[in-house]
């Protein structure tokens, strides 16, 4: 016997797919948004100082009557100053998370509540670096989030976010997860928060709200936005809650943050430089210089190694090399694993504390006696390192690079120090001789160069002949 579907059936029948297939939003908001506050960060007005203040009077004085009067009724005292964000309470004794950049520099914060109670807040404490601030208010009652496991969060699940956009207080916007692990380093170039990308509507007043997953568990703080209206365009960016919990456990016992530290430049491997260094594709941080008596140095890391793992943490990217590192403690024993001239090697190393970490300055001066031409490139002996700085252990420097050739195509410039040519570590001029003699038609060889005083890796194609 056929089976026959009315439309009205199908109808009902899509009409169902689609209300089970969609999440329930108002449980979430209904449960969890009174946990949800608004931040009020005030900033006193400048006072003005007694000669201004006289000067001003001076010129009133000199003004008729009428309009003196004007003038004294329409300039009252200047009002405060400040902003506004989201937060949220994490604990029944009234702790709050919120941003950095919301209470930066506020004389006095205030926490206000969807019942409307308000409350003077404490700061605990800050981390600027990952944009988090911890306060504290005292009251009874206090309805509280929990922290979610962000690892669990896959890209295209639905979240949630509940925040004061534009002053308009707890709305709620939803979206999916468009990405995980993106790296916007800050203005002094760290990056320590592998951020949730999600499409889910976020403008100013959102900043430090929570982003909850469908179980109602908070798996971030809201943070950024990309726009060029100053309103949402789909691309926002929420701190993990895995990072919010160690920020926030450090801030509440102590105050303050340390980070853990490895103590190495790195930068990522491009397909020439995997190439290089006889990688099966671009992966990796590859260290481009290790800092003094830090613990990659007493762990043996070197120049030239490409670190692929920590622990079991997998590094693709340089980028993931310091979101790991930053999540351990100062005094942690970790296996870094590391491609040191094709082949894997395994080290033993104790993470320091980030404070320690120092960026050095190489200084040089070049001599003028003896050069060679190659790739491209023109090369010349150089001398010992000014005293001023850490010297330089062997090299030779960069005096012109032709435009066009391999070497420029690459990236070496005019000044560059080349203390490195493949595997063989570049002292003088007769090294970089001896360690070209083997270059052929189409391959790919490493460079490592100190450009005013920072260390980098490139690739050189050795062009294929015709």
């Amino acid at each position: 016997m056929m089976v026959r579907l009315t439309l009205a059936m199908l109808l009902v029948c899509v009409s169902q797919f689609s209300v089970a297939s969609l999440p329930d939003f108002a449980s979430i908001v209904e449960k969890r948004s009174p946990a949800v506050v608004k931040i009020i960060a005030e900033v006193k007005a400048p006072s003005r100082s007694s000669r201004e203040q006289m000067e001003e009077l001076d010129e009133l004085e000199q003004l008729p009557e009428a309009l003196r009067r004007l003038f004294q009724y329409r300039n009252p005292p200047a009002p405060r100053g400040g902003g506004t964000g989201s937060g949220f309470i994490i604990s029944a004794d009234g702790y709050v998370v919120t941003n950095h950049h919301v209470v930066d520099g506020a004389d006095r914060v205030i926490v206000r509540l969807s019942d409307r109670r308000e409350f003077d807040a404490q700061v605990i404490g800050t981390d600027q670096r990952s944009d988090l601030a911890l306060l504290r208010v005292e009251g009874t009652g206090l309805p509280f989030l929990s922290l979610g496991n962000s690892e669990d969060l896959k890209v295209g699940q639905w979240v949630l976010a509940i925040g004061s956009p534009f002053g308009l207080d707890y709305s709620v916007t939803a979206g999916i997860v468009s990405a995980k692990g993106r790296s916007l380093p800050t203005e002094m170039g760290e990056n320590y928060v592998p951020f949730i990308q999600t499409d889910v509507a976020i403008n100013p007043g959102n900043s430090g709200g929570p982003l909850f997953n469908l179980a109602g568990e908070v798996v971030g703080v809201n943070s950024q936005i990309f726009t060029r209206s100053g309103g949402s365009i789909g691309l926002s960016f929420a701190i993990p809650a895995r990072v919010v919990s160690n920020v926030v456990k450090q801030l509440r016992a102590n105050g303050e943050v340390v980070r853990g530290w490895l103590g190495v430049s790195i930068q990522n491997v491009d397909r020439t430089l995997a190439e290089s260094f006889d990688l099966d594709r671009p992966r990796g941080a590859l260290v481009a210089q290790v800092g003094g008596n830090s613990p990659a140095e007493g762990a043996g890391i070197e120049s030239g190694d490409i670190i692929i793992a920590v622990d079991d943490a997998q590094i693709e990217v340089s980028a993931d090399l310091p979101h790991v590192v930053g999540l351990l403690a100062p005094g942690d024993k970790v296996n870094v694993t590391v491609i040191r001239e094709g082949d894997e090697k395994v080290l033993k190393v104790e993470i320091g504390a980030l404070e320690a970490d120092e960026i050095a300055r190489v200084v040089t001066t070049p001599s003028e006696p003896g050069t060679v031409s190659m790739l491209g490139m023109t090369v010349k002996e150089l001398e010992e390192s000014d005293e001023s700085g850490p010297a330089v252990r062997g090299g030779v420097a960069v005096s012109s690079v032709e435009p066009g050739s391999p070497a420029f195509e690459g990236g070496v410039r005019a000044g560059d120090i080349l203390t490195r040519f493949g595997r063989v570590a570049i002292s003088r001029l007769s090294d970089l001789e001896k360690a070209s003699d083997g270059l052929e038609s189409g391959d790919s060889v490493s460079v490592r160069l100190i450009r005013q005083g920072a260390p980098q890796f490139i690739g050189i194609k050795v062009p294929e002949n015709d």
